[in-house]
């Protein structure tokens, strides 16, 4: 019998990969310790071992990943999210609190362990209600040594790109979502930083060509990134590999990932600045005297000046829809289900503002998502059993799934999907409306790809992906003052397959997390187990406001109230003073 050489080959190829793979570990004791980045405020920063900023996650694709928290924090809890990668059969893994764990107790340990089997660059966080701009924040690269362009760099460097308050999260939270902001109004941030730092100079040397991972890691502001004097060719977004294309100046949304190389110049004559400017048209108002800049330059010669950057007279960045991956994926063309979100900002109740989709803002479930899957049986294709305000979806494996986003506000917004990366099929100018297919234009044939895509402000895009991933997974803006006012979706990918993945195999770790935190394990979003529909006793957002109420006349409501106490303080005054 004549035996094919294929037949050795291929066992061989499978070799190699297991051999090159490896586990990695890392070790963190989240704790606090302090910083003063942009050299205006010293305050406390969560950092790891004891160090801000904290360390850079770097593994190549197939390596086992296993990361060790303990949370010494002392007064808030944590968890860490692994930012773009896809947890292909871990989504136990994937970190946001309620969701798919429960948020580790002060003095607890957690411990991730999961297959990375992708390239890219990513970055991790906490995904604890507005931790992550505290300093909780980092890159996550995954090397590829079959990376489509080698070939065409020599070194590569990791720039991230933050925002950066004075104040504490907490603090600003509790303003944010309150009756006394109920416009909605963002707290601007104090700085830019790069690399969690000002001033940050990046050795280079002539002739050699540089890939610059490239991660904005804040919590609010988009940045307009540029290297004076120099082109990007862009090659990878979001951990998807891009054909090379040219760039004068990119728009880096809040999450987003963007590989660039850039060919240093033959001579060492001069230095040259790069810059990251933080996107102002975010801000409600701009504070006066606020550097919404921040600095660096490639360094070609220590000895010569840093020359300061050129004005720029008007912000004309790259286009990102009109990227084509590598890898040829042409568009989904037939939908088998389609999720329509309509985005607004209004007010409830209590006078705070909120964001909702489909008129829903998000609040988290007493039972965390992912558990009340894993407890409930053949009703966890059931919707309703996931409550009252998780804007819930239950997909069925291996469809075609089409998210229309319709942005009814005026403001711009990055949405973020954990567990895949979406094809964008289509995405509107500013003021577009909603989505109307009649006139929405043909679709790209080969479709741009990424985790995390701007919409305009009142504008519409449209995403579409395969749910071949049985998982939960949150879709949501990911400007974290939206989080935590609620625009966020929950996907329930396949969840009978969730069952036979993971059934019997949450580890204690993570079981004890919820029982430190005396958070129930079982049942549907109320954590009642006997009648699964009955919702009785679950986390409710507040009501909606009367007919006629707005937020300038919630405004003058609290104006007038503070008015009237403030007078009655005076004339007590008074009364003590004669």
């Amino acid at each position: 019998m004549a035996i094919s050489l294929s037949n050795f080959l291929l066992p061989i190829s499978s070799l190699l990969t297991i051999v090159r793979c490896a586990t990695v570990t890392y070790d963190f004791d989240v704790s606090w310790t302090y910083a003063n980045p942009d050299g205006l405020y010293n305050r406390p920063v969560i950092g790891i071992n004891g160090q801000w900023p904290i360390p850079t996650i770097r593994v190549t694709k197939g390596d086992q990943l296993v990361v060790n928290v303990k949370n010494s924090l002392g007064n808030e809890t944590t968890s860490l999210h692994f930012h773009g990668l896809y947890m292909n059969g871990s989504t136990h893994m994937d970190g946001p609190d309620q969701v798919t764990q429960c948020a580790i107790q002060p003095g607890g340990s957690f411990t991730y362990n999961f297959t990375v089997d992708q390239p890219g660059t990513y970055w991790y966080h906490s995904h604890v209600r507005g931790q992550y701009p505290d300093g909780l924040r980092g890159a996550f690269i995954v090397d590829d040594p079959d990376d489509p362009h080698k070939d065409l760099y020599d070194e590569e460097i990791v720039l991230t790109f933050s925002d950066w308050y004075h104040d504490m999260m907490p603090n600003l939270l509790a303003f944010f979502v309150s009756v006394a902001n109920p416009s909605g109004a963002e707290p601007v941030p104090q700085s830019a930083l790069v690399n969690e730092t000002q001033n940050l100079q990046v050795k280079i040397e002539p002739g050699k060509t540089y890939k610059f991972r490239m991660v904005n890691i804040g919590a609010f502001a988009a940045q307009y990134v540029w290297f004076e004097g120099h082109t990007m060719r862009v090659i990878e977004v979001d951990g998807v590999y891009t054909e090379p294309a040219e760039a004068s100046m990119i728009y880096m949304t809040a999450a987003q990932r963007w590989s660039v190389l850039v060919t240093a110049k033959n001579s060492s004559d001069a230095n040259f600045a790069f810059v990251g400017a933080m996107d102002q048209d975010l801000f409600d108002v701009v504070p006066e005297g606020l550097n919404s800049n921040v600095t660096g330059w490639l360094v070609y010669d220590e000895g010569k000046e840093m020359p300061t950057p050129q004005e720029v007279e008007a912000f004309e960045p790259f286009d990102d829809f009109g990227l084509v991956p590598v890898d040829g994926e042409e568009l989904y063309d037939h939908v088998d289900h389609t999720i329509q979100l309509d985005l607004k900002m209004d007010n409830l109740d209590d006078g705070a503002n909120y964001a909702f989709f489909n008129d829903i803002t998000y609040v988290h479930p007493k039972v965390p998502t992912l558990y009340t899957v894993l407890s409930t049986g053949e009703n966890a294709t059931n919707p309703a059993i996931y409550g009252s305000n998780t804007n819930q979806f239950v997909l069925e494996a291996n469809q075609v799934v089409e998210i229309i986003l319709n942005n009814d506000d005026p403001g711009k917004h990055p949405f973020h999907l954990h567990g895949h990366a979406f094809q964008v099929v289509s995405r509107s100018e500013d003021e577009a409306g909603f989505y109307d297919a009649a006139t929405a234009g043909d679709f790209p044939q080969r479709p741009m790809r990424r985790d995390t895509v701007l919409v305009h402000p009142n504008g519409n895009i449209v995403l579409r992906f395969r749910s071949d991933n049985p998982g939960v997974w949150l879709f949501h803006c990911h400007i974290e003052w939206h989080v935590a006012s609620g625009l966020v979706a929950t996907i329930i990918e396949s969840p009978l397959d969730i069952q036979s993945q993971l059934q019997g195999k949450i580890p204690q770790d993570h079981l004890q997390a919820c029982k430190d935190g005396n958070v129930p394990m079982e049942g549907n979003a109320a954590g009642n187990t006997v009648d699964l529909e009955d919702l009785s006793g679950e986390n409710r957002s507040p009501g909606t406001l009367p007919e006629g109420f707005t937020a300038r006349g919630i405004v003058a409501l609290v104006f007038s109230i503070l008015s009237a106490f403030l007078g009655m303080a005076v004339i007590a005054w008074y009364g003590l003073k004669i």
